[in-house]
Formats: C-alpha cells, sequence, structure tokens
C-alpha cells in the first residue's frame, strides 16, 4: 500500500466542520455511532467510499464527521446545490461536489460530469478519500437499490491515469437511522470490509465492463448484509411497523440490546430474514399477519395513542404528577422557546411544500445551522448583552442549544401525556383486556368490550401467531 498525499484540512475547513458536528452530534442526533472504523485504509491510501443512501445530505455529513485527519471529496446530488448561492459556496467548502443525474438534472447537465469525475480521480489517485453513493439517489425506506456502475468506473479509470501503477480500495459502508423524520433520535455508520480492485486490473483492460461488474457484485452485496435491507416492498410498511413494536420484545428475546442502535439493527434484520424465511413457507398466514399489522397501525393513528401503551399503562395518579410537573416547568418551558421555536419550526414552512419527505431532515438540518441558528444566537447575544453584560450574554448564547433540547423533550413528554389520556379516556377507565377467544374474525370487532380492548385482543393475536413462526 503506498502511501501519497495525504488530506490535510485547512484551518478554516476544521473551524467550520467542528461547528456543524458539534450541532449534528450534540443537539440534533442523540447518539451518533460508528462501527468498524478499523477497516479504514490509512490516510493517504487511494479510497472510495461507498454506501446506501436514505438521508439526504445526513448521510455524507455523518461519514465527513467520522475523520479527524483527512478531508473527504463527496459526490453528492446536485439540486442539493441549487438550494442557495451561499449554501453552494459552504458544500464546496466541506468537500461535497455536484453530481448530475439523468433522470433530475436532464441529458444535457450530465456533460458537467465530465470534469467533476475527472477531477475527483485524480484526488484518487493521489491519495485521497472520495465519497458516492452509487443508487443515485436517496430512498424513502430501508432497502437498498440498483447500483450504477459510475463509482467503479471513477476507481478503473483513476488507476488508468496511473497506468494501474496505485492499487486503489473501496470501501463499502452503510449508514442506518433510528427515525428519519425526527430530531433527537440515534445514527449509525458502519465500515465494512475494503475491496482492492487491483486484482481486476488486468480484466479492466481487456473487458472494462466485466471487470466493474464484477467488483459491483462484491461491494453491493457487502453493503446489503450490513444493512437493514427490506426487500419485501409489497409489505414493507407493516414489516417496519411491527420491528418498531414486536420487534423490541424480539430484540430482548435474542439478546439483543434494544436501546442500542447497533444491536437493533443486527436485530431487525434477523426478525425480517426470519419473517420473510416463514413467508416463503406460508405466505397466506404471514400475509394475514402483515394485514392484521396495518390494521392496528391505522386504529392507534386515527386514535392518537402508541402502541407501547398497551405494554405500559399509566394510571390516573401518575397522569396527574406528570401534569403537575409540566405545569410546574411551564414557565421554563416559555423561556427556553426563544429562538429555538423559530430555529427549529421556521424550516417547517418550507418542507411542507417539499414532495420529496427524505430531503425534510436535511434541510432543516441545513437551514437550522447555516441561517437560524447564527442569525438568532447572535441577535440573542446582542440584546442580552445590552440588557444586561456581555458576560451573561456569552453564558445565555452557551446554554441556548441545551434550553432548544430542554424544550423539545417538555414538549414530547406533554404529547406523551395527552396520548395516556387519550388512552385511559378510550378504554372507559377499564384495564381488563380481551382474550383472543372473544374476536370476530369476520367482522373484525370484539363484543362487549372497548376500542382499546378491541384493539388490545388484535395486538394479542399479532404477538401470538408471530411467536409461532418465529420461535
Amino acid at each position: 500500500m503506498a502511501r501519497k498525499e495525504k488530506s490535510r484540512q485547512g484551518l478554516i475547513y476544521r473551524s467550520f466542520r467542528a461547528y456543524l458536528r458539534f450541532v449534528h452530534e450534540r443537539f440534533f442526533y442523540r447518539k451518533v455511532y460508528c462501527t468498524g472504523k478499523e477497516n479504514i485504509p490509512s490516510d493517504g491510501v487511494p479510497v472510495l467510499i461507498v454506501s446506501n443512501h436514505q438521508n439526504c445530505l445526513n448521510d455524507p455529513l455523518g461519514v465527513i464527521f467520522t475523520f479527524k485527519d483527512r478531508k473527504p471529496s463527496v459526490l453528492t446530488r446536485a439540486d442539493v446545490f441549487a438550494v442557495h448561492s451561499v449554501i453552494h459556496i459552504l458544500l464546496r467548502k466541506m468537500g461535497l461536489l455536484p453530481a448530475y443525474r439523468l433522470n433530475f438534472e436532464g441529458e444535457e447537465s450530465l456533460g458537467k460530469n465530465k470534469e467533476i469525475f475527472y477531477v475527483s480521480e485524480k484526488e484518487l489517485i493521489s491519495g485521497r478519500t472520495i465519497l458516492m453513493y452509487p443508487e443515485g439517489g436517496h430512498q424513502d425506506k430501508r432497502w437498498l437499490g440498483d447500483f450504477s456502475l459510475g463509482y467503479t468506473k471513477m476507481a478503473f479509470e483513476a488507476a488508468e491515469l496511473d497506468d494501474f501503477r496505485t492499487e486503489i480500495f473501496i470501501l463499502p459502508s452503510c449508514n442506518h437511522y433510528s427515525d428519519y423524520f425526527d430530531i433527537q433520535k440515534d445514527m449509525l455508520i458502519k465500515f465494512g470490509m475494503p475491496v482492492s480492485i487491483k486484482p481486476y486490473y488486468e480484466l479492466y483492460k481487456s473487458k472494462p465492463r466485466t471487470a466493474q461488474r464484477r467488483v459491483n457484485a462484491i461491494v453491493r452485496e457487502q453493503i446489503a448484509s450490513m444493512m437493514l435491507n427490506i426487500t419485501d416492498l409489497d409489505n414493507y410498511r407493516a414489516i417496519d411497523f411491527l420491528r418498531n413494536t414486536y420487534g423490541r420484545k424480539y430484540a430482548k428475546e435474542h439478546g439483543y440490546r434494544a436501546d442500542y442502535l447497533p444491536d437493533k439493527l443486527l436485530s431487525d434484520r434477523t426478525f425480517f430474514e426470519a419473517l420473510d424465511d416463514a413467508k416463503s413457507k406460508d405466505e397466506a398466514f404471514v400475509q394475514q399477519i402483515y394485514d392484521d399489522a396495518l390494521r392496528l397501525e391505522d386504529e392507534l393513528g386515527k386514535l392518537n395513542i402508541r402502541e407501547e401503551q398497551f405494554d405500559c399503562i399509566h394510571g390516573w395518579g401518575m397522569i396527574a404528577v406528570a401534569v403537575v410537573a409540566q405545569l410546574i416547568l411551564l414557565p421554563l418551558w416559555l423561556f427556553t422557546l426563544w429562538p429555538n421555536i423559530i430555529v427549529y419550526r421556521a424550516p417547517e414552512l418550507v418542507t411542507r411544500r417539499m414532495n420529496d419527505k427524505m430531503f425534510r431532515n436535511s434541510f432543516l438540518f441545513g437551514m437550522s445551522v447555516l441561517i437560524t441558528m447564527p442569525l438568532l444566537y447572535i441577535l440573542s447575544f446582542v440584546l442580552v448583552w445590552m440588557c444586561v453584560n456581555v458576560a451573561v450574554a456569552v453564558i445565555y448564547v452557551l446554554l441556548l442549544p441545551y434550553m432548544g433540547i430542554f424544550a423539545w423533550y417538555y414538549w414530547k413528554s406533554v404529547v406523551r401525556t395527552l396520548q395516556d389520556i387519550r388512552f385511559r379516556c378510550v378504554a372507559g377507565g377499564s384495564d381488563v383486556a380481551g382474550t383472543p377467544d372473544a374476536f370476530d374474525t369476520k367482522r373484525g370487532t370484539v363484543k362487549g368490550i372497548g376500542k382499546i380492548n378491541e384493539l388490545r385482543v388484535l395486538r394479542t393475536m399479532i404477538y401470538e401467531r408471530l411467536n409461532k413462526i418465529l420461535k
């Protein structure tokens, strides 16, 4: 492995990156995990990182923040750069490069890729790190789409620039999220084993497409084996609901930590594989589980209650304690709303009109960290300085992000309390559960008991069926 030019970070880059990472990993996400870092080749070794793509801008940022000693270049969708000229400049400073796609930017824009790819190939052969997403766009589900061979073409063409004397590695990677659309959730970046394309140099010289396909098959298979790849797209919503509900029980019973994202990912993969295997043996039985799961999810949504409330029913006493605590903390919550409510809510005025829901979370982070937080925090600093003094202003601004987190969790607790009240009211104050024998499969109802108990019975039936096939 010949070490070449290291991708050093300048002072401006390090400072801006440190600011973004601080907000990203301390406030936007609750916890960011990274596994497989020991598989990353040394700085100075040509590395092309290839990953699945599910959360727009947050995907490359998660990888960029993994590195302390290098500045990777990232090829990302070109329309991100078109949001605003200032954002375009900042993204380029962070090492992001626009990649133009036929289905999005049109055929006339593809010519711009030649220059971008040539620059990237020169960087790669010089020992830099490049990050690409071969699916060509982010997915809106936890599954792996088809790969374009553009990344293998870049890797081999980079080697060709140096007359195939330099060994180039492709590093498979994947990302995973506990939730796509909310803040204070968990994020996971995983790195697999690096794949050297040097053994395919001779094949590439005579059959370039064959060499690219073989490398692509190895890389894609490794990424698919690391991530949650729900291939049954027809039943995706039901499977996703089940892994977030019954899946927590499944994780604990199989020795996984349900609240530790790397473990939950492994558990979810095993859970889906078991479901898919059961479906291949008895499709009608498993399909009935999926249909019932969708019905349960829809009914819970109509009632605006959580599935987990069936296992943890708060009594009126606990609800009263929660309400009193929230009333006591109400003045503090109102104090923490400025300017955090604008920071977190202002981007929604734009994201509401976005057709691409997977872009919303990235836009929230981007707009907050680049526009609303700097402007409003500086304004707050000036106002407090003018009204009190500079020392108090500094302390106040340093506490603002933490006050924002408090405000967020306070509001979530209020929502959960309202759901608990609604659950008790709809249940009619009764904790008596119906039994599976009382369920009318033809009408889909339970005679003589309330709606909550009806859903409890449906849930019990789903769980018992899952227990039967997932022994």
